[in-house]
């Protein structure tokens, strides 16, 4: 499970492992409706950020992060995050897995909000 240090009253050091991305992949598969819009972010993003550099405050994509955590690192002025190269390799691949069926999801929720009807195209 991930290790939250508190090194001070403003610093954390928090330490994952690659269990953490298999963790966070399946709540994402458990409750994908919920994290849809950050399994896409993630997958879009990491390639930006070479995969082992992603930052999952840079695109409001940290709700599964914190989850993993059990907290919200945000209560502190700075952390540092010590992860293996599998940590996020691990995490990119379970958020491929996810990625077309969230993008459904997406835009089905879009459809609902807008009260569109889904089935306008089809001609009787």
């Amino acid at each position: 499970m991930a290790h939250v240090e508190i090194i001070d009253d403003t610093t954390l050091r928090i330490t994952l492992r690659l269990e953490d991305a298999t963790t966070m992949v399946q709540i994402a598969q458990r409750e994908q409706a919920e994290y849809a819009q950050e399994i896409i972010t993630i997958y879009d993003k990491m390639p930006v950020f070479e995969y082992t550099h992603f930052c999952f405050y840079a695109y409001d994509s940290a709700r599964l992060f914190e989850r993993v955590l059990g907290m919200d690192p945000k209560a502190y002025l700075s952390f540092s995050l010590d992860a293996p190269e599998s940590f996020f390799y691990a995490l990119y691949g379970g958020m491929a897995a996810l990625y077309e069926s969230s993008l459904q999801l997406v835009q089905q929720t879009d459809v609902a909000g807008a009260g569109l009807d889904v089935n306008a195209h089809v001609s009787i």
